[in-house]
């Protein structure tokens, strides 16, 4: 299921039976794609054209993204069959978080001199993201555990 929140935020819910979530989350999907100019964003991101990818993007709407994208990840998440292991939001609450740090960064920080944009930069932020997750998680259960 979290696979398909990975395709597309709400599928997951749809297929977990969660039809009113699902529904939701997929409208939300399409209406911050639309007016952030998120399709268009990463076609000009994955053809190099940064500056005008910079240009294009409506950073107001795509703030909202990585929130609405992680949310929908982890809803899935803990619905699928099996056990929700203690704490496993947070992986998905940091990558969010850092995620959207990129995103207000992304029309100014370079790496090695190279602009990565509101693509690349907010992608490579979600590694952070889970480090700090997955080592949180760990610091709480051995902390609990002594």
């Amino acid at each position: 299921m979290l696979l398909w929140s990975i395709a597309l935020p709400g599928l997951g819910q749809l297929l977990n039976k969660k039809y009113i979530i699902g529904i939701v989350l997929l409208l939300l999907e399409i209406t911050v794609n639309i007016q952030s100019n998120l399709n268009e964003v990463i076609v000009l991101s994955f053809q190099g054209d940064i500056s005008t990818a910079v240009e294009k993007t409506n950073y107001q709407w795509l703030m909202f993204y990585p929130c609405l994208y992680f949310f929908a990840m982890w809803d899935a998440f803990k619905d699928a069959k099996g056990e929700t292991p203690d704490f496993s939001f947070l992986p998905f609450i940091f990558s969010a978080f850092f995620m959207t740090v990129g995103v207000i960064y992304s029309s100014k920080i370079e790496l090695l001199g190279v602009l990565l944009g509101p693509v690349f930069l907010p992608l490579l932020s979600i590694i952070p993201g889970l480090l700090v997750g997955f080592l949180l998680i760990k610091i709480i259960k051995h902390s609990t555990a002594t």
